[in-house]
């Protein structure tokens, strides 16, 4: 199997593994009950799936049910015919992400940023402070839902990475990698305060965050960069392009 292939396989297997996922068709749908956020609710397609219109139907069905945006994640190269399906159905394309990993032997240790402190959050106050990071960061406004922080503790208590670097003393960024699956970690959430960034804070915590996964045994951490410039900052720690990965959603009307 392609390392692209073993990925989306990662994902669909975890998604498998959460306790409130649920089968519409040929998918596998993520459903957080407790997190609004898009990213954290979306569906996967059996591979090689070819949905039919009624397929395609009922998942919109089942995610509208629930309250929540219908939208998929996953590599085209996995179930060629299901994009031209969701775009018949009047889905859009909101993104195509290059496809990132990096192995043991790729990892460099990024330039030294005085006055930065990196570790996994511990109190509640550093739970708070990391989630507020993340949920601003990826475009929240107000305070974190509770599935933010129930995301950050589960993986600090063990079922993946967590992390809070704090420059000087504040609060900075925030990030995580997920419960290791067959070598395999993702590195997801990675967000940086607005004053700190352009400042190193980005390099040095993805730098950390998958060197903390690899040492627990994986044989490799994948990504998605938001875009090319964050793209630069995985590559100056030794990440690499493997394949791309598509987002798709059907926005209101």
């Amino acid at each position: 199997m392609s390392m692209a292939n073993a990925v989306q396989e990662y994902a669909r297997t975890l998604t498998l593994r959460t306790s409130a996922h649920y089968r519409a068709g040929p998918f596998t749908v993520r459903y957080n009950p407790g997190w609004e956020l898009k990213y954290a609710n979306y569906a996967i397609p059996d591979r090689d799936a070819e949905p039919t219109v009624n397929d395609v139907a009922t998942l919109i069905d089942a995610f509208r049910k629930r309250k929540r945006l219908p939208r998929l994640e996953f590599l085209p190269a996995w179930a060629p015919a299901v994009e031209p399906a969701l775009l018949s159905a009047g889905f859009t394309v909101e993104s195509r992400a290059p496809l990132l990993v990096c192995a043991p032997e790729d990892l460099r240790t990024p330039k030294p940023v005085e006055g930065l402190r990196i570790a996994a959050p511990a109190t509640a106050t550093e739970f708070v402070d990391a989630a507020r990071i993340q949920h601003h960061g990826f475009g929240g406004t107000g305070e974190p839902e509770p599935g933010t922080i129930t995301w950050l503790r589960s993986a600090a208590a063990g079922a993946g990475v967590a992390a809070l670097a704090a420059l000087d003393g504040a609060p900075a960024g925030v990030g995580g990698c997920t419960l290791p699956v067959d070598g395999l970690s993702e590195l997801v959430g990675l967000a940086v305060a607005a004053p700190f960034r352009r400042r190193g804070v980005g390099a040095a915590l993805s730098a950390w965050l998958t060197e903390r996964a690899l040492d627990q045994g994986c044989r490799a951490v994948w990504l998605e960069p938001g875009d090319a410039d964050v793209e630069r900052i995985y590559a100056g720690v030794g990440y690499r392009r493997i394949g791309e990965k598509v987002s798709i959603a059907l926005e209101p009307s």
